[in-house]
């Protein structure tokens, strides 16, 4: 008899499986439909073959019902373009605001300096009313847009619920990007109303906004009327270059002085809600276009289901409000949860920042990214041993893969009992792809399942499925929360082309995965930024586990080139630890643990020290933009300025270019 499999780092107990909404919405089916299943594997697969069903089951399980009617779930299954719930008629904002009686605090909102402020549902709402009739009074109407450049404070969930509320398209940056960053969004929508701050605090330091706000506002002239928000006292000197012909300024206390009535536009299912954007390393950035029912839809399925969050959780997700994990902890809401928002570093003071906003808050569920779970393991953190986490029952964790060590860096020195529920999705969608259930056992490295409604699978070039090996990560029938379209892309033309060219009618998503049969998953890297070495294809995700593991390493970047002559050409650029140098010992070690650990086709033709690594501002590393400079690109035409983190990098990986160019 072979022994328990090494790998399951956690298991739900009887009592944790049955309290689930999860174990709820199977009972559910069953008393309701007849429907009864085996596992999760047997309810995934029912979920995304007979998908009409399925979405029809979320709607009536959450109350929709009682909400509107509607004429078909799918009328239209073709992707793009696929028709959700015609004739339906729902507001994102009203089914925000509608718990009757939740357990506690709508919002709990966090500074660095450890101050803790709670708003009341009542206080939410009353907010949400002030401000929504303030909209409707200057005039903003349905299909309006109204932006913000905000940090991840309480005004900012007021402010996208007040625009919901009345019906017009909401979209944010956060206050860290540059201006021609925002300008290069903002300006695609043009906006008749626009929030913005006077500063904010991040790492111990103030950031003073006002000169930026003033050439934002500058760089819209759409704008009729802009509001400002006092955060750090100086925005009474804020120059808005206030002129007659210009937009008219006014304070936050102002717009929500007067009480009113809250009221919700009766908006159609694929009325737009809100826009996301792409990154913007590699061109323009694309405005995501997002619908009311398809976000509530969406996320009530994803949060509740796939997350497990409940009315009595505190949800907290750090983040930036420019991240779609903002938006999804913005979901919590619609589960009557009270939703954690922290506006700081996650290491301030120090590494174990979010902990102490954890321990403050009594977080029962958070989310974070990849990268700080590494940075604590880095440090040899150990949060669990002097901070209480004993209300944490489960960790979200996303943006990137981790090395099987972070996994056992978080069960031995954050928490033992908590579920580690890692999970995959992206911007396009608002949502997750691939995630935990607490149905299946928690292993090392590994993301549990596809969650419901999800129809993904790993296709080989030929457009077949594959198991065990690595396939492209596609989804092969429409979500709800796909694309409405684009801005600007009145022809879905760029839609097209950012999700289909690769296989006609079938969703790509841009990841490398290995998915075993039980429906396990595997990301190993970005699919447009593939190694394929020898006709042997990588991801670079594995290459990252080997050597960020190796103490004296703190960050690395891997990229492959295919040559002119039909040679390949793969560098691999490294970041040593605080108080460590990039040497020539230090490459023999990154060469042999890769040797070791992977294969010699893994091991780079050149391995250079670096500064730093550029990065998205939601962390991922700039693999193809810096594959292109390497190719011949621009650094000036691979990323937008202002979208990313040390941009100063792009001019050292053209330099690098030249040089190898110049040397033969």
């Amino acid at each position: 008899m072979s022994g328990p499999d090494p790998t399951v780092l956690w298991r739900a107990d009887a009592d944790a499986v049955e309290r689930s909404n999860l174990v709820a919405f199977m009972a559910w089916l069953a008393e309701n439909r007849g429907l009864t299943f085996a596992d999760y594997g047997s309810l995934w697969r029912w979920s995304v073959e007979e998908l009409e069903d399925f979405w029809a089951a979320v709607w009536q399980y959450y109350g929709l019902d009682r909400v509107s009617s509607y004429d078909a779930v799918l009328p239209d299954s073709r992707m793009p373009g696929a028709v959700w719930f015609s004739g339906a008629r729902i507001n994102f904002a009203e089914r925000c605001l509608h718990h009757p009686s939740p357990h506690g605090p709508a919002l709990v909102s966090v500074d660095e300096d450890g101050a803790v402020s709670e708003t009341s549902w009542e206080e939410l709402r009353a907010q949400v009313a002030a401000l929504a009739h303030w909209l409707r009074d200057v005039g903003v109407q349905p299909g309006d847009r109204v932006a913000a450049c905000l940090p991840n404070t309480p005004h900012t969930v007021v402010a996208l619920l007040a625009t919901a509320a009345v019906g017009a398209v909401w979209t944010v940056c956060a206050p860290d990007f540059g201006t021609p960053s925002v300008l290069s969004r903002l300006s695609q929508v043009e906006p008749t109303v626009l929030f913005v701050v006077d500063g904010y605090r991040h790492g111990g330091k103030r950031h003073d906004r006002r000169a930026a706000s003033a050439q934002i506002v500058a760089g819209l002239p759409s704008l009729r009327h802009v509001v400002v928000i006092d955060a750090l006292g100086t925005a009474d000197t804020m120059d808005l270059g206030d002129q007659p012909t210009g937009p008219t300024r006014h304070h936050w206390g102002e717009v929500l002085a007067r009480t009113a009535a809250l009221e919700f536009a009766d908006v159609p299912f694929d009325h737009p809600l809100w826009i996301l954007w792409s990154s913007g390393t590699t061109g323009l950035p694309k405005g995501i276009v997002q619908g009311h029912g398809g976000i509530v839809l969406e996320l009530l399925k994803a949060v509740g289901l796939g997350g497990d969050l409940r009315a009595d959780d505190r949800y907290f997700f750090v983040t930036s409000t420019s991240w779609m994990v903002w938006n999804f902890l913005i979901g919590g809401l619609l589960h009557g949860a009270t939703i954690v928002l922290y506006n700081g570093s996650p290491t301030h003071p120090d590494v174990d920042g979010v902990w102490r906003v954890v321990a403050d808050t009594r977080a029962s569920v958070v989310g974070l990214g990849a990268a700080y779970l590494m940075v604590g393991e880095k440090a040899n953190a150990d949060p669990g041993s002097h901070l209480d986490l004993s209300s944490v029952r489960s960790i979200q964790q996303t943006g990137s893969s981790m090395p099987a060590s972070t996994w056992h860096w978080v069960y031995e020195h954050v928490s033992s009992t908590a579920w580690l529920d890692s999970i995959a999705g992206g911007t396009d969608i608002c949502s997750v792809l691939i995630g935990g259930t607490m149905l299946l056992p928690v292993r090392e490295a590994r993301l549990q399942a596809p969650w419901l409604g999800a129809a993904v699978a790993a296709w080989d070039p030929a457009g077949r499925p594959v198991f065990g090996e690595q396939g492209e990560l596609v989804v092969t029938k429409p979500m709800p929360s796909m694309p409405l379209y684009f801005v600007n892309d009145p022809s879905l033309e760029r839609y097209q082309a950012s999700y289909f060219d690769t296989y006609p009618g079938v969703w790509r998503h841009g990841d490398w995965v290995v998915m075993d049969t039980d429906l396990s998953v595997v990301i190993t890297g970005r699919s447009d930024s593939t190694l394929n070495r020898m006709g042997i294809r990588m991801g670079s995700a594995d290459l990252y586990a080997v050597v960020e593991a190796l103490p004296d390493v703190s960050d690395c970047l891997v990229v492959g080139l295919e040559q002119p002559d039909g040679g390949y050409f793969m560098p691999m650029f490294v970041v040593p630890a605080d108080g460590h140098v990039f040497d020539e010992q230090l490459r023999r070690r990154i060469v042999a643990a890769i040797r070791a650990q992977l294969s010699p086709r893994h091991v780079p033709d050149d391995i250079v020290g670096v500064p730093a690594i550029p990065r998205t501002m939601t962390g991922k590393k700039l693999e193809v933009p810096v594959k292109r400079i390497l190719q011949g690109a621009a650094s000036r035409d691979v990323s937008a300025e202002g979208s990313i983190t040390n941009p100063e990098m792009l001019e050292w990986f053209a330099e690098y270019a030249r040089q190898r160019v110049a040397g033969g």
